[in-house]
Parts: structure tokens; C-alpha cells; sequence
């Protein structure tokens, strides 16, 4: 092997790493941050969606820590969330929260440091309406109701029809032996 082929190479490995580093070093410090989304869950709780600051979606668990300032100054936190099987990089605080207008914090500290505020409004959990008892139209005379008198005609029927059938069978079926003089 010459000594220009050689160099050719070397240098061609040098390129493909000098490149490989930099174009890894715009997406190691784009994953260096989090983008926090942080919302009412309905009631009495918050959700937040943890994605990195570049868009992508969270592949792995981060710590969040919520903080929250409610009506009259009450204060809730610092409380650690997990994370919900609901989705990649979803959280939720659960019921931390009274009725009321809430001021809610939420840090992620080192490595993947973020930081989000929202205005929550948090109501007392609904229960779902307790459904109506469905009225059953009865009959004046006090019956069943209108379709319950064919089964009885049914019945009959269908004892008609094996009485027949039994009938048929039993004499329907021929002697084959006859007597011999």
C-alpha cells in the first residue's frame, strides 16, 4: 500500500468522525431541557406532559415536582409525580388540590432540567348522574304483559307435533312376518 493511499484513508476516517461529533452535539444539547405542559385533569388534580425541548417524545422517567399556591394563600407540594400509564412522558398529581383557582408550579431538576406555570381551575369530583329506573308498562288485568300468552299455544303445539310423530312411528311400520301354511 502507498503512502498517498494511506493518508487518503486516515483522513477519510478522520472526516467521518469530526462529522459524527458534530452533528451529535446539536442533539445532545437539544435532549439537555424539558417542555412541561401543565393542565387541570377536570377535578381536583393536574396532569403534565413532559416532552423535550426540541418537540421529541420522552424516552425515559423524569422526576417532576409540583408545587401549588391556592384560594386564601393555601399551599400544596413540593409532591413528586409519577409517571401514568397513559402515555410517554405523561404524569398526573392525583387529588391534591380543593375547590378553587390554583396557582401550579411544576420543576424538573438536573439532568433534563424544565420549569412550567399554569392557572388550574379545580373542581370537587363529579359523581356521574344516578340513571332513572326504567318503568315496566303492566296490564290492567294484572298479566304478564301482552306477549306472554303465546307460549302456552306454543307448548301445545309442539306436544301436538311429537304426539304425531310417535304416532306415525308406532304404526307406520309394516309386519314383515306372515304366517305360513
Amino acid at each position: 500500500m502507498s503512502v498517498t493511499v494511506i493518508r487518503k484513508v486516515l483522513a477519510a476516517v478522520f472526516a467521518g468522525l469530526a462529522l459524527t461529533l458534530l452533528s451529535a452535539a446539536p442533539a445532545a444539547a437539544r435532549a439537555d431541557k424539558l417542555k412541561l405542559t401543565v393542565a387541570g385533569d377536570g377535578a381536583e388534580g393536574v396532569t403534565i406532559q413532559a416532552t423535550y425541548a426540541d418537540g421529541r417524545r420522552l424516552d425515559r422517567v423524569v422526576r417532576l415536582v409540583l408545587t401549588a399556591t391556592g384560594p386564601d394563600g393555601q399551599k400544596v407540594g413540593p409532591v413528586q409525580l409519577e409517571p401514568q400509564p397513559e402515555g410517554q412522558g405523561f404524569y398526573s398529581s392525583g387529588p391534591v388540590l380543593s375547590a378553587g383557582t390554583w396557582k401550579v408550579q411544576v420543576d424538573s431538576p438536573a439532568p433534563l432540567p424544565g420549569k412550567a406555570t399554569a392557572t388550574v381551575q379545580a373542581r370537587a369530583a363529579q359523581s356521574p348522574p344516578v340513571p332513572k329506573p326504567v318503568a315496566v308498562n303492566k296490564p290492567a288485568d294484572g298479566g304478564s304483559g301482552a306477549g306472554a300468552g303465546w307460549w302456552p299455544f306454543a307448548a301445545a303445539g309442539l306436544v301436538l307435533v311429537a304426539a304425531a310423530m310417535g304416532a306415525a312411528m308406532l304404526f307406520g311400520r309394516r309386519r314383515t312376518n306372515t304366517p305360513n301354511d
